[in-house]
């Protein structure tokens, strides 16, 4: 009995289940019917009259700022208006179009009104082959006139209006749509750079506008005008060719990092696009709206620049070129261009970095025009490249400390060696060099040591010197100093510039590459084939400053996540490293003698002393300076200037150097020191440089 009853019980428990699955199907067809028979044309027109649209966030690109926090490049909000087709009737979307228009019109916003007839009088604005060819396009008469091609046009749109002047308008956009097409997915921008009060009336009658769509895009922004304009660089739209690359992660329309640090950072700065959802009905009225993926803004970079010394910097440099230009000093020059770099030498961080003449960051955003970019290639002073970093010079007398430095390391000379200026250097007759000192004033300087030397820049005892270590040995202390190589400064384009060896003439001279006795002694004063920036220059200076010690150079203090976290310094110089393809440095530490570097030291703070070649520039100044007069000559038969110093001289903080192209002497450059100087020592009270009213000491000009 058992048995039978669990068999019973199986069996009904198997007719439950089909009676239970045939029930569900039932159920599932009658709901299928339901939806594709009796409900199927109303889902089918809801279906229809729902639209969803992906549209970007653009993220707002990151800001450069200063050491201090000043902003010196930011993004601000532009505003577009779109316009996506939706299913309305002619008319709907003819009176649309008028009303956007008179909005516009409202706040002053031009429109792309590319239609080639206008009215009173009636005229086309194309001719010839052009004229033949868009008639042919929209299906004209070849000889209708363009009164009667403008009804035509009206009445291919289906405009009701009266007024010829509203036609005109609502054919501009409506020709527009024909000639550049839009759908619902992708947009015709019919207007840029419309103001809040535009944005906020047409959101506040969306109804009135089916269609229409407000993108936000971030736009650069040079808050402070060309300050610093060679550090921060450019952004602009991105190039053909850029696109190809990048095109995975940029579209046609992004801005991108040109030069400076806008573009060395370009992959910090530009922040990662989100993206929005928009529902909208087939009229064009938007019924949700919602973000899918949050944009996040590009990180911050933080320079090491002071925007105040930068811009006190500029000031100086352009006030002293003048000065120079116009005979302030006695005699005028034809100066170029000048350059300067302010260097913390502790640590090599560049508090300041100026070109003059300069340019104005904001001209490339949205494209420069024509006539600014003429004007800036077309400058022989070429206001585009900044010299600081990217040309080199010859650096004259104030390379001659190097050549002190190896001569007293190496024991050729002593602090109390003196070697006696006649005035011409004769040692090799087929190669007489002749003192500066000679040159004009046709005697020599006489007995000199070495810190003599330095303060009256005497040509003819680095003649000597360079003469007794040799030319392998003056290359071995040049390149410890950072002389002839990249600093590696995190900017793009730095020159190598050209340090005066055996190798150099062979390369630069293949006619005659045999290195003889006279080379080494053009080398030994600065001539020669060494040419170095401004900025290594800076480099070199600032390590006879702080004792000896190799730095590294840099313009980035930081970089500024928009989480508000900071990217590691190990993190940014490998970064700079593989973008800018530089090696590590291998300088070893020479562990120069104290008491040396102090002889050349004292030597240059004697420059500025009372029988020093820069005494007129800083007698009664409130702070001790180190500093030596440059005065070299280049092509054309140019005499570039140049001053390096550094102070206070006890403890020093800072060095300045300033070159002028064809500036003359070297004593006009160390007035921009000195002014310079006085920023950051705080001792201006006005932002007005103070000339030099004493009378040049006659050594003034080396």
């Amino acid at each position: 009995m058992g048995k039978g009853f669990n068999k019973n019980r199986i069996k009904f428990r198997y007719n439950l289940m089909t009676i239970f699955t045939y029930v569900i199907g039932i159920i599932l067809i009658i709901q299928l019917f339901n939806l594709q028979i009796v409900h199927g044309a109303e889902y089918r027109e809801q279906s229809n009259t729902r639209l969803t649209r992906e549209t970007t966030l653009e993220a707002a690109r990151g800001s450069i700022l200063d050491r201090t926090g000043n902003v010196l490049a930011s993004s601000d909000m532009k505003f577009a208006l779109e316009l996506y087709k939706t299913k309305i009737e002619d008319e709907t979307l003819n009176n649309s179009i008028l009303g956007i228009i008179q909005v516009l019109e409202k706040y002053g916003v031009s429109y792309d009104d590319s239609f080639p007839i206008n009215i009173n009088p009636f005229t086309y604005t194309i001719e010839g082959e052009a004229l033949a060819n868009w008639k042919e396009d929209f299906d004209l008469d070849e000889n209708i006139s363009a009164e009667e091609a403008f009804y035509k046009f009206k009445d291919k749109y289906n405009i009701s209006n009266e007024d010829i002047n509203e036609v005109r308008k609502i054919i501009s956009i409506r020709y527009q749509i024909t000639t550049q097409g839009y759908s619902s997915t992708k947009a015709l921008t019919i207007a840029e750079n419309i103001p809040r009060e535009a944005v906020a009336e047409f959101s506040e009658n969306s109804d009135k506008y089916p269609g229409t769509n407000i993108v936000v895009e971030p736009i650069r922004e040079y808050t402070q005008g060309t300050l610093a304009a060679h550090v921060i660089g450019y952004a602009s739209k991105i190039s053909s060719e850029e696109y190809e690359v990048r095109k995975e992660t940029y579209s046609q329309n992004d801005i991108i990092g040109k030069t400076g640090i806008e573009s060395i950072f370009e992959e910090y700065l530009k922040g990662k696009n989100g993206t929005k959802q928009i529902d909208m009905a087939v009229d064009g009225t938007i019924t949700a709206e919602y973000t899918a993926e949050e944009a996040i803004e590009g990180s911050d970079v933080v320079l090491t620049i002071d925007a105040e010394l930068q811009r006190v910097t500029e000031q100086v440099l352009a006030e002293n070129l003048q000065k120079i230009q116009t005979g302030g000093f006695g005699r005028a020059y034809a100066a170029t261009a000048s350059s300067c770099v302010v260097m913390d030498v502790r640590n090599g961080e560049i508090l300041a970095m100026a070109n003059v003449p300069t340019y104005n960051p904001q001209d490339f955003v949205g494209g420069i025009s024509t006539e600014n970019w003429n004007k800036y290639i077309n400058d022989p002073a070429k206001p585009l490249v900044n010299k600081a970093i990217q040309n080199s010079y010859s650096p004259g007398s104030i390379f001659k400390m190097v050549t002190a430095i190896a001569g007293l390391e190496t024991g050729a000379i002593t602090s109390s060696t003196k070697i006696n200026d006649t005035g011409v250097y004769n040692k090799y007759p087929d190669s007489p060099k002749n003192c500066w000192y000679y040159t004009d004033y046709h005697r020599g300087h006489g007995w000199l040591n070495v810190a003599q030397a330095i303060q009256k820049s005497c040509n003819y005892f680095f003649y000597e010197t360079a003469d007794r270590i040799g030319i392998d040995v003056l290359d071995q202390y040049a390149t410890y100093f950072g002389l002839g190589k990249k600093t590696g400064v995190e900017l793009l384009g730095e020159t190598d510039g050209v340090l005066a060896s055996r190798e150099s003439k062979a390369a630069l001279h293949p006619d005659s590459t045999n290195w003889n006795p006279g080379d080494t002694l053009n080398a030994g004063i600065g001539q020669g084939d060494n040419e170095f920036s401004p900025l290594q220059m800076a480099k070199y200076i600032s390590m006879l400053a702080n004792g000896g010690k190799n730095i590294d150079v840099s313009i980035v203090k930081t970089i500024r996540n928009a989480d508000g976290s900071e990217v590691s310094k190990n993190e940014i110089n490998e970064f700079v490293k593989q973008k800018l393809g530089l090696e590590d440095d291998t300088t070893g530490d020479l562990n120069i003698n104290p008491e040396n570097l102090q002889v050349v030291l004292e030597g240059m703070r004697s420059v500025t002393d009372e029988q020093g070649t820069a005494s007129s520039v800083f007698q009664n100044f409130e702070i001790a300076v180190g500093g030596k007069t440059g005065s070299a000559e280049a092509p054309g038969n140019k005499v570039n200037a140049w001053f390096a110093g550094f102070a206070p001289f006890d403890n020093p903080e800072i060095a300045v150097i300033v070159m002028v192209e064809n500036g003359g002497h070297g004593y006009y450059a160390g007035e921009a020191v000195r002014e310079i100087m006085r920023e950051y020592f705080g001792m201006n009270t006005e932002n007005v440089t103070e000339s030099v009213t004493a009378t040049p000491y006659t050594e003034s000009f080396r």
